[in-house]
């Protein structure tokens, strides 16, 4: 279900790029960068089924998921089913993807460490056989 109605804290952001996640997805930038320059804070909202490419972040990134439902996965791990509450440490480097599930939508805020190349290295997209385990 795709609708432009909103109840969650935020208002909902803008559309995530297409060649990122399967699926529609909106991020809000909360904090475009901080005074150092050494992280972001953004909210983002899977619709039910989107998942986002695996991926990498250089220095790390925090979720924490503020409504519905989803999956976290590490490459090469069992994934782990996340819920309103959860908070989700990403080490740096780790090969990693996150959204929601097939029928619940899935919000959090990502706070991401910027790296020298950015906050974000992105990867192959997850196979629906990835989505489905």
């Amino acid at each position: 279900m795709t609708t432009d109605k909103n109840e969650g804290i935020f208002p909902r952001g803008q559309q995530a790029p297409s060649e990122y996640f399967t699926g529609a997805a909106w991020v809000l930038s909360l904090v475009p960068t901080d005074e150092t320059g050494t992280f972001t804070i953004g909210n983002v909202e899977f619709e039910p089924g989107c998942r986002n490419n695996w991926h990498t972040h250089p220095r790390g990134q925090i979720l924490l998921v503020t409504d519905g439902a989803g999956w976290y996965q590490e490459r090469g791990k069992t994934a782990h089913a996340l819920t309103k509450g959860d908070v989700v440490v990403i080490p740096s480097g780790v090969e990693h993807w996150h959204g929601a599930t097939r029928d619940s939508a899935l919000t959090h805020i990502a706070i991401t460490n910027l790296g020298e190349k950015g906050p974000v290295t992105w990867l192959e997209p997850v196979t629906d056989e990835e989505y489905g385990n």
